[in-house]
């Protein structure tokens, strides 16, 4: 008799556990539910006091562009939630290895941001320049009218025919630039070409073989991670067309180490509101950099490609490249407004 009551009163705890976990379920789902469809306060938007910006909550904006990107949406919904694909109001136009990735995905924390998912290379590849603005609107993603779309193609910085060609599609975009320390970053664009010859089982040169000319035994301007890493050389060229107000030097240094400040200075140039928080960025001590959240259910941390370890790299070439560099960034500091902590010897 007393094994039967054990039974049954286990039967009803078990019962009982299943409705509180789906009674959970069900309220975190209406939750999400209500947010998507209620939007929040209306504040001041990027184009002036005028025009008011209604915020969705960032749920909706991820569940649509997820049906979107799969096709689940239908021109009919588009047209009914007024969606279009803009051409981008800011563009991360570099630098290569700089963290170009990891602040495209932590401005997409922002409910009035949307993104490229990849890089389009519009306007360095002439073959894609040919097809015309109406191609690249279309690589762009569906968006409300009153959300900014961004994009990123490092080589847009170091390439000569790009500040012509994006000012003659729109002389008054902002352009976002997020630098690292020039040999870091130049020995991190050596790492990630390393990796790639080591996966085709093909040799490379040591990376002090590459920056320093064996004739000469000075740094190797001709090298193209020495060169992406003269930075004020590459924005001179682009000062031809935009004034410095259209640009913001993000830190990629400071982005891994404390990513709220630089994406706050991010959004105060885009004029948006503040909506990134330190709820968003968790650290992960096992991958050793900033992780995203963008809710209570949805995580996401950067590729595994992400964060290299870098070879052993000469203390002397080192030295070489810190005063090789020096000069040029000082006349970066100069030019951009902003200082940097960076080595000279």
């Amino acid at each position: 008799m007393l094994f039967k009551q054990q039974v049954l009163l286990r039967q009803k705890l078990f019962v009982l556990g299943s409705l509180a976990v789906g009674s959970l379920l069900y309220i975190v789902a209406r939750v999400g539910s209500l947010d998507r469809l209620q939007p929040t306060c209306p504040i001041e938007g990027q184009f002036g006091d005028q025009e008011q910006i209604m915020l969705r909550a960032l749920q909706y904006k991820r569940g649509l562009s997820h049906d979107l990107r799969k096709g689940n949406v239908t021109k009919e919904q588009i047209r009914l939630h007024n969606m279009v694909q803009q051409l981008p109001q800011a563009i991360i136009i570099g630098v290569r290895k700089g963290g170009t990735r990891a602040l495209l995905e932590m401005l997409n924390l922002h409910p009035a941001v949307v993104k490229a998912s990849q890089e389009i290379h519009f306007f360095d590849n002439d073959e894609n320049y040919a097809k015309g603005i109406e191609w690249y609107r279309k690589k762009m993603p569906f968006s409300y009218p009153y959300q900014i779309t961004i994009e990123k193609s490092p080589a847009y910085f170091i390439t000569e025919e790009v500040p012509e060609r994006i000012y003659k599609m729109n002389s008054s975009i902002k352009l976002l630039i997020i630098v690292r320390e020039p040999t870091t970053r130049a020995i991190s664009d050596y790492t990630q070409v390393l990796e790639g010859k080591e996966r085709k089982n093909k040799t490379y040169y040591k990376f002090e073989k590459l920056a320093i000319d064996p004739t000469t035994c000075e740094v190797n301007t001709k090298y193209k991670a020495v060169r992406t890493s003269i930075y004020t050389k590459h924005l001179e060229r682009w000062l031809k067309y935009f004034p410095i107000e259209q640009f913001h030097i993000v830190d990629g240094d400071r982005l891994i180490t404390e990513p709220l400040p630089e994406l706050q200075l991010v959004e105060k140039f885009l004029n948006l509101p503040p909506r990134i928080s330190q709820y968003n960025l968790y650290f992960n001590a096992t991958r050793g950099f900033y992780c995203l959240r963008f809710n209570i259910v949805f995580n996401k941390c950067l590729a595994g490609s992400k964060g290299r370890i870098h070879p052993e790299v000469d203390p002397m070439v080192v030295n070489k490249l810190h005063k090789f560099f020096h000069p040029f960034n000082q006349k970066f500091y100069q030019i951009t407004g902003r200082t940097f902590s960076w080595p000279y010897k």
